[in-house]
């Protein structure tokens, strides 16, 4: 999908270590008989002019997702696994490479089946009516969520963002020279938009990080089959 002023590449970002799903790649992982990432294609494919891969090792593990068929699979740039950032610096190196008429790319986890048909739409609605430089995705209200929790009833989705190309050499000096890893305080930097995804009846971004999460997420398409 594109705005009149945003052409997109969209990243799967799969770089993780997967720690608390025992290891692995958690969007290959099943739900309702299709795994978690071949869902997640179904969703962003639509939206985007291009779509890519991050991930680590051999890309032949994803050689039998026939939704994968023709995906380019990027690796970090950078050793050591240093987190989505380090993904996201690597699609951006790659759309300014392969595709540099591309001028920002739309990043999505692979552990969250129910992501939001309209994504790219609303983060880039988002930041072009605040006039900011970033927008990320947030889902709420949550009422049993206070302040307390750091997210005064909504929840921000920080590796759900659009990230202009145009950046690509400001994040490899944090990485590299400051040894940032952590999404907020990159986006910190800049002015930044919040898309805003209602939560009810199931929060789009709900992501299966943990064995249990899987059948929650089972438990979800049964109760709402149209997800």
């Amino acid at each position: 999908m594109r705005t009149d002023s945003t052409r997109l590449v969209g990243v799967l970002l799969a770089g993780g270590l997967a720690r608390r799903m025992g290891g692995g790649d958690k969007g290959l992982n099943r739900i309702g008989g299709r795994s978690i990432l071949e869902r997640v294609v179904a969703r962003l494919r639509p939206q985007v002019e291009l779509l890519i891969l991050n991930a680590n090792g051999d890309p032949a593990r994803f050689a039998g997702l026939e939704a994968l068929r023709g995906l380019p699979v990027v690796p970090d740039g950078l050793p050591g696994h240093p987190g989505p950032l380090a993904g996201i610096l690597a699609a951006l190196d790659w759309t300014a490479a392969q595709a540099p008429e591309a001028t920002d790319v739309l990043s999505v986890p692979t552990d969250c089946p129910f992501l939001p048909r309209d994504l790219a739409a609303h983060l880039a609605g988002a930041r072009d009516g605040a006039g900011a430089e970033l927008a990320c995705a947030r889902s709420g209200p949550f009422p049993n969520r206070g302040v307390e929790d750091g997210n005064d009833d909504w929840q921000a989705h920080p590796v759900v963002g659009l990230w202009p190309v145009a950046l690509r050499h400001d994040l490899r000096r944090a990485l590299v020279e400051e040894d940032l890893r952590k999404i907020d305080r990159w986006t910190a930097r800049y002015r930044l938009a919040y898309a805003d995804f209602p939560a009810d009846p199931v929060d789009p971004f709900f992501n299966a990080n943990r064995p249990e999460d899987l059948a929650e997420a089972e438990r979800l398409l049964a109760a709402h089959p149209r997800l």
